[in-house]
């Protein structure tokens, strides 16, 4: 699920989301979805996609991590439950932006007027996304702490894990607090490159190495 997400994730914006979100120019990014509906329904589907992902992801963690501290488990869990209902209605706000411009259904408004304010929230779904992102943060730095503490893998490997997700949850307080700032390239790689590294890290090793399980039973509750 790790490797799926990421990978998943990283070609959704190469392929899709970077062909059809123009920054800074709502007009422009209204003409691409509009020219290919399908690309851009297709990623309202993903977003649906990685979002019920996520949710098995954080149900396998706390299956797995539920022996080395259950209240803690249980905390992430609801908080990625949280992080997938909120990014399920990002996509729900998308999906409805989509009807507007197709059938121009407010019809107290301009054409014109409309494609500008539906234009305005999709090119602003990142800064949006900020608020579930709080969320991811939150939810995997608490799965990772847990980890940890289990030594079912490697620690270090956790402890980049907790230092990755930091990071995103920092981000995402940047986009809230200090948008000027997020949008800078440098801060954007700084806080999200060591998250896509990690996945993948993390990935590769459940699906080659596996959980150290005979440890389980030395672990306190």
């Amino acid at each position: 699920m790790f490797l799926f997400i990421v990978i998943g994730w990283t070609l959704n914006w190469t392929l899709i989301d970077s062909k059809l979100i123009v920054a800074g120019n709502a007009a422009a990014t209204v003409n691409n979805i509009m020219a290919n509906e399908l690309l851009f329904r297709i990623d309202i589907t993903n977003q649906l996609i990685f979002s019920i992902s996520g949710v098995v992801l954080a149900l396998a963690l706390y299956i797995i991590l539920k022996p080395v501290n259950k209240n803690l488990a249980l905390l992430a869990l609801f908080l990625k439950l949280t992080e997938a209902i909120l990014g399920a209605v990002i996509a729900l706000c998308s999906f409805i932006a989509l009807l507007i411009l197709r059938g121009q259904a407010l019809t107290e408004f301009e054409p014109g007027q409309i494609q500008a304010l539906v234009g305005l929230f999709l090119n602003e779904r990142i800064s949006i996304s900020a608020i579930p992102t709080v969320f991811l943060g939150l939810n995997l730095m608490v799965f990772f702490y847990i980890l940890f503490k289990s030594k079912y893998v490697p620690r270090i490997l956790a402890g980049f894990g907790i230092l990755s997700y930091a990071l995103i949850f920092i981000y995402a307080l940047i986009t809230i607090l200090l948008p000027n700032y997020a949008a800078i390239m440098i801060i954007q790689i700084f806080c999200w490159a060591p998250s896509v590294l990690f996945e993948l890290m993390i990935g590769l090793w459940l699906l080659i190495k596996g959980i150290k399980v005979e440890r389980r039973d030395t672990i306190n509750e």
